[in-house]
C-alpha cells in the first residue's frame, strides 16, 4: 500500500492531549486576551483568589488545558519569583498559543488591574471615609477567603498525597507559622536537596553503565 506524507493540517486535532505540543492548540490570540481580561476584572484578593476563576474558564469550559497540566503550570507559577497571576497567566500563555500567547493572556490579566487602579487613583479620594465605601470592603473580605481556600482544597485532592508528602506539608507549614522560617529559605533547602538526589541518581547511574561496559 503506498504511503503518503503527512500534512501539517493532520497533525491538528480538535481536543488534543494533554502533551500536545502548543502548535496543536487551535486557540486565538483574541480569545485568550479576553477570557483573561475577564479573570482579571473579576478577581479580587490576590493571585490566589484567581486561581478557580481560571481553571473554570480555562479548564473546565473552554478545555484549553487539563486539569493535572494546570496544576502543574501552578505549582511553577508558584516556585517562579514575581506575582502569581502574572506568573499564571505566563506559563497557561505559553503552554496555548507559544510566546504570543504569553503575551496576550498577560496584557489581559494585568489591564483590568491597571485601570481599575488607576480609577480608584482618580475618583476614590473623595469616598475612602465613606461609611457605606467601608462596609462594601469588609463584606468583601469573606468572599476572598473562601476563593483562596477553594483552590487549596482542589490542589490538596489532586495532589495524590501518601504519608510521606503529607508529613513533608504539615511540617512546611508548620515551620513558616510557628517557627516563622521564610518560605525562601525552605524553597532553597528543597531545591538543593533535590538537585543533590538527582545528581547521586545520575552519577550512580553512570558509574553502572562504566562497570556494565568494562
Amino acid at each position: 500500500m503506498k504511503k503518503f506524507p503527512l500534512k501539517d493540517t493532520d497533525l491538528v486535532k480538535d481536543n488534543p492531549e494533554p502533551t500536545a505540543p502548543v502548535k496543536e492548540r487551535k486557540v486565538s490570540l483574541w480569545s485568550l486576551a479576553t477570557t483573561f481580561t475577564k479573570v482579571g476584572m473579576f478577581t479580587l484578593g490576590g493571585g490566589y483568589a484567581m486561581i478557580p476563576l481560571i481553571d473554570r474558564e480555562v479548564v473546565q469550559k473552554r478545555h484549553w488545558l487539563e486539569s493535572d497540566e494546570f496544576y502543574d503550570i501552578l505549582a511553577i507559577a508558584q516556585s517562579a519569583p514575581g506575582l502569581l497571576a502574572v506568573n499564571i497567566s505566563i506559563f497557561a500563555g505559553y503552554r496555548v498559543r507559544g510566546n504570543k500567547g504569553s503575551i496576550a493572556a498577560t496584557i489581559g490579566t494585568c489591564l483590568p488591574s491597571f485601570l481599575i487602579i488607576l480609577a480608584i487613583a482618580i475618583f476614590f479620594a473623595g469616598y475612602r471615609d465613606n461609611i457605606y465605601v467601608e462596609k462594601i470592603f469588609k463584606g468583601i473580605r469573606p468572599v476572598v477567603v473562601a476563593l483562596i481556600a477553594v483552590p487549596v482544597v482542589d490542589m490538596i485532592q489532586k495532589s495524590h498525597l501518601n504519608i510521606f508528602r503529607a508529613l513533608l506539608a504539615v511540617g512546611t507549614a508548620a515551620a513558616i507559622i510557628f517557627l516563622k522560617i521564610s518560605p525562601v529559605y525552605i524553597l532553597l533547602v528543597f531545591f538543593t536537596c533535590f538537585f543533590f538526589i538527582r545528581y547521586v541518581k545520575w552519577h550512580g547511574k553512570k558509574n553502572s553503565e562504566k562497570e556494565d561496559g568494562v
